[in-house]
Order: C-alpha cells, then sequence, then structure tokens
C-alpha cells in the first residue's frame, strides 16, 4: 500500500514507518518538526527513514489547511496512519493553543483529505487520557468517556466524535486507537521513564507524583507497532446493521504497575538507586490506568504482552547508546 503517515518524526511513526517500509508499503512521511523537545532527536528518528527508497518525508504542519489541501491533491494514498498531534497532559494546561491547532483542526483537515479521496481506511491516534475520571477497572471502550480532567485528553475524545460523523455521513472506514503509557527506545523525552532515567543516570533527585501512590498500563512500542498495522490492514466495518464504519480500540498491556515497582525496573536496569522526591498529585494527571484488551485481541487476535522489565532493559540499553553514557 501507499501510505499517508503524518507524525513520521514522532516516537511511534518512526516504529511505524520502519515496520511499514520493511514489508514493502510505500511511506510518504509528513512532520512539523516542531520544538516541544530536542528537534535534533526527531531528525535522529527520520535518519534511518530515509536511507528506505520507499520513504518520502515532506515538513508539513497538519494545522496548515491549505498544505494539507495541496498534499491530498497531489498525491494519491491508500490508507492514513495519522499519529500527528501535540502531546502531553501537562503541557496542555500552560499551552492550550498548540492543542487547539494540532489535534483539533489538524485532525479535521486530515479528515477533509480522506473524504476527498474516499480513502480506504483511516487510523488515527486517540489515548488512554479520554477515560479522565472514570474508576472501573480496567477500562473498556464501552465506558462512558465524557469527563475529561485535561484538554488534551478532551481533544483525543473530540477526534473519536469527529472520526464518526465522517464515518456516518461520507462512510469513511475510521479506526481510533486508545494508547496506553507508550515506552521504549527512541521515546519521548517528556516521558517519565525518559526523565526518570536521565537524571538518575546525572545523579539529581526524580520527582514521585501522588507520593508514588499510581498505577500506568505500560506498552511497549513493538506492541503499540504490531496492533497499529493490524488494524490498518482490517478496515473498519459497521458494529450494528445500518451503522458507520466506525471502530474503537484500546491498546495497552492489560497490566497496570505500581509507580514504584516501574521506577524499581529503571533502578534495576541502570545498577542504581534513585533520590525520590515526593510531590502531590499535578493537575491534568489520574491515579491509574488500566486497559482491558478483548476487543482488540477479538478483531485482529493480538493484544500486547512484553513484561515492562523486559522493555525497560531495551530502553535503557537504548539510551545509553543514543546519549553516550
Amino acid at each position: 500500500m501507499h501510505i499517508l503517515l503524518t507524525g513520521a518524526a514522532g516516537f511511534i511513526g518512526m516504529h511505524t514507518a520502519l515496520r511499514l517500509l520493511a514489508r514493502g508499503d510505500t511511506v510518504l512521511g509528513i512532520d512539523n518538526l516542531n520544538d516541544y523537545y530536542d528537534v535534533a532527536l526527531k531528525q535522529a528518528r527520520l535518519a534511518p527513514l530515509r536511507q528506505h527508497a520507499g520513504f518520502q518525508f515532506e515538513q508539513i504542519d497538519v494545522a496548515d489547511r491549505q498544505a494539507m489541501a495541496r498534499l491530498f491533491a497531489g498525491e494519491r494514498f491508500d490508507a492514513v496512519v495519522h499519529l500527528a498531534a501535540q502531546a502531553g497532559v501537562r503541557y496542555s494546561i500552560t499551552h492550550p493553543n498548540a492543542y487547539l491547532d494540532s489535534n483539533l483542526s489538524g485532525f479535521g483537515h486530515v479528515l477533509e483529505g480522506c473524504r476527498a479521496q474516499q480513502l480506504g481506511h483511516l487510523v488515527y491516534a486517540s489515548s488512554s487520557s479520554v477515560y479522565g475520571g472514570n474508576t472501573k477497572m480496567p477500562f473498556e471502550e464501552t465506558d462512558a468517556v465524557d469527563h475529561p480532567v485535561s484538554l488534551y485528553a478532551a481533544t483525543k475524545k473530540a477526534n473519536e466524535l469527529m472520526a464518526h460523523t465522517y464515518s456516518h455521513l461520507y462512510g469513511l472506514p475510521t479506526t481510533g486507537l486508545r494508547f496506553f503509557t507508550v515506552y521504549g527506545p527512541w521515546g519521548r523525552p517528556d516521558m517519565a521513564y525518559y526523565s526518570f532515567t536521565q537524571a538518575m543516570l546525572a545523579g539529581h533527585p526524580i520527582k514521585v507524583f501522588n507520593h508514588g501512590q499510581m498505577k500506568r498500563d505500560f506498552t511497549y512500542i513493538d506492541d503499540i507497532v504490531e496492533g497499529v498495522l493490524r488494524v490498518l490492514d482490517k478496515p473498519a466495518t459497521p458494529q450494528n446493521a445500518g451503522g458507520p464504519p466506525y471502530r474503537i480500540f484500546n491498546i495497552g498491556n492489560h497490566d497496570p504497575v505500581p509507580l514504584l515497582e516501574f521506577i524499581g525496573c529503571i533502578e534495576t536496569a541502570l545498577g542504581r538507586t534513585a533520590d525520590k522526591q515526593f510531590l502531590p498529585m499535578q493537575d491534568g494527571d489520574v491515579p491509574a490506568t488500566y486497559a482491558s484488551t478483548d476487543a482488540l485481541r477479538e478483531w485482529v487476535g493480538f493484544a500486547p504482552s512484553t513484561p515492562l522489565a523486559e522493555g525497560i532493559q531495551r530502553f535503557v540499553a537504548w539510551y545509553r547508546q543514543y546519549h553516550q553514557v
């Protein structure tokens, strides 16, 4: 297939592109290369992609309506994997316009391009953050998600609603994937596992929020990408007679890990003990995430399962090599 992949210089985007290229698909990757975190890391992710004859990169912001319209007018795609977004729960509290532009307007431009091409399938990144204040565990796709606790979460829920509308009105097959705390090599520096590793190697204390009373369903990057590709290859169909071709799936490890156990995995991988600074819960955070993966397994015969200790070991090995520490 010929795939449009947005967010190609991102963490999940890079790994997804590599898998698509390895299996023989061609990929047009776009990214705005913004400075939310080190642009050099984004360029380093693009380097191995550029070595593939089947990969083409264009620096385009999905929030740029005219650029996106030209992109869809000038090229024919078999499917779109939309991973571009302004990420981060806490950043959305201080920089809301970045989320309104990228996650709402940008997603609208992607939907419009897909509609114009009568595209075969749009797969897009949602987030476990949409579950917000929900307390029933594990989180299931059929749960109501009407109480977001961050603007980031609200934009991801809005994406699901927008996709449903286009599936209903135009018959566009759309599949949203609610990612649960993705980690691994080439990850984002703003994520806890990355910043903890950085601080511990530098001999600095780490900030442990909610006094360590948190649980997260950590999901290894290779499992995420496997889920993305399997879902991509099975376009959404109506869930009931006369319904839209619209699906939503959790992609999580189905194994919530206490924060202090997570830190312990990093300590073991690094061979050193963290100096922990215990702090209250931050605005926008939730105490626990836990993915039900029954629907994903039933749909594509797969659910993530990489043990956290194994995934952290792989990340630390990559971190030491990339940062030469």
